[in-house]
């Protein structure tokens, strides 16, 4: 009897020996699927843009096209399996805003990664939260250098070419076409107006007369005053597209006959002619530049495939500039997506963004790896002439810091079928 419940006992004990090794097993299972925002059959990220205020005119639709192409994407079936849901937030471009928003989109929504959250002085303001929740904060839509900080902020990647690296060769151009002319500068009161004006600087020296704006005050015409009783007659221009309009507007109403050489962040013609509307003529002239294929060039193999995402998902949106940020962003991460594997983590995903190598419709390589989490390394310039925005001359590419000005040769890649990396 004591025989037979002794083996009962030791019986019990080997099953919850087995049960409990079991249980373990699982256990670690679920601990290594368990990513916040990733499923067997779903990827959640999320964003914080201006969908309303200073900034909403032409941004607006930055995100729309982003979300359209991840519709594109995944009627082809996703990545690795999974499909992509882009959680966009409304922050107006307000920094507390964007506090609010991004914390909810971590806490209580669970994403796995932040994807082109817009604007410096609203990203700046999440930062810190971010890298203390080590969340992927990709591909920030804004040129400010914080984005480059790789040992203070590991997982926060830029895209775009950083405000430096287009003020030096805004600066070349103007230096070359325009010698012996006064040149000044007029920006955003953060780090875009500020790194704009330190790259123009690395290469003309101090400019004869700088102002800045506040993207929440549009009395712009002071400073526009300022610049033109100092004689300006370049004017470099740091401005997001409404404060392009309004400093534009301005300096034609006081008679300042200037010509305007405008950040790609405010550059883009579509935009600004619809918020000029009978007075877009005073964009004629205007310099600007860019990364990206041209959005009225439908010779461009990479417009061709975007024009078809865009006609299907997001035909009520002009396919401006704006638009061709937004797919060609989701692509790159698309591709970061792919690098990072079929087990998908955050540290993977970082990994495979500072491994880098990814190729598409930009005009200049990415600077991606373990030392730099700067994006594009360069620009082409753009003119308004006859009411069409279009390239002239040649790509450049530099550094923020002392390098050299260089022409770039090579072309950017034709893109895959449907515009979807290959896995």
């Amino acid at each position: 009897m004591h025989r037979i419940a002794r083996r009962g006992l030791a019986a019990a004990a080997s099953l919850a020996l087995l049960v409990g090794a079991a249980a373990c097993a699982n256990d670690e299972k679920n601990a290594a699927g368990n990513v916040p925002g990733v499923t067997d059959t779903e990827i959640v990220i999320g964003t914080h843009q201006p969908l309303t205020g200073p900034a909403a005119p032409g941004y607006a639709r930055i995100s729309a096209a982003t979300k359209a192409y991840f519709a594109h994407l995944n009627s082809k079936g996703g990545v690795n399996g999974r499909k992509i849901t882009y959680k966009v937030m409304d922050d107006g471009y307000n920094p507390a805003n964007t506090e609010n928003v991004v914390r909810k989109l971590i806490l209580d929504d669970k994403v796995f990664a932040i994807l082109g959250g817009l604007g410096t002085p609203t990203h700046t303001n999440v930062l810190e939260f971010l890298e203390g929740q080590k969340v992927p904060d990709l591909f920030v839509a804004s040129g400010s250098r914080s984005w480059n900080q790789p040992d203070t902020y590991p997982t926060t990647f830029g895209w775009q070419p950083d405000y430096t690296v287009e003020g030096k060769i805004l600066a070349t151009y103007v230096k070359q076409a325009f010698p012996g002319k006064k040149v000044c500068h007029f920006g955003q009161n953060d780090d875009f107006g500020r790194d704009s004006l330190l790259g123009v600087e690395k290469v003309l020296g101090p400019v004869a007369a700088k102002q800045t704006y506040t993207p929440t005050n549009q009395q712009v015409g002071p400073a526009i005053g300022a610049l033109k009783a100092a004689g300006c007659e370049v004017i470099i221009s740091a401005t997001i597209p409404g404060f392009t309009a309004l400093a534009m507007g301005q300096a034609f109403g006081q008679g300042l006959r200037a010509q305007w050489v405008v950040s790609n962040v405010g550059a883009d013609y579509t935009t600004l002619s619809a918020q000029l509307g009978d007075k877009k003529a005073i964009l004629e002239g205007m310099i600007g530049n860019y990364y990206l294929p041209m959005a009225g060039d439908s010779a461009d193999p990479w417009i061709r495939e975007y024009t078809k995402i865009h006609q299907r998902y997001n035909g009520t949106n002009p396919l401006d500039g704006n638009a061709i940020y937004g797919y060609s962003m989701a692509y790159t991460f698309v591709q970061a997506l792919l690098a990072a594997g079929q087990d998908l983590t955050r540290e993977k995903l970082v990994d495979a963004v500072e491994k880098g190598g990814f190729q598409g419709p930009g005009l200049t390589p990415f600077r991606y790896s373990a030392d730099d989490h700067s994006g594009y390394s360069g620009v082409r310039l753009n003119r308004v002439q006859g009411g069409v925005q279009s390239y002239f001359g040649a790509t450049y590419t530099t550094d923020d810091g002392d390098g050299e000005v260089r022409e770039h040769t090579q072309p950017p890649v034709t893109p895959p079928a449907d515009a979807v990396p290959a896995s």
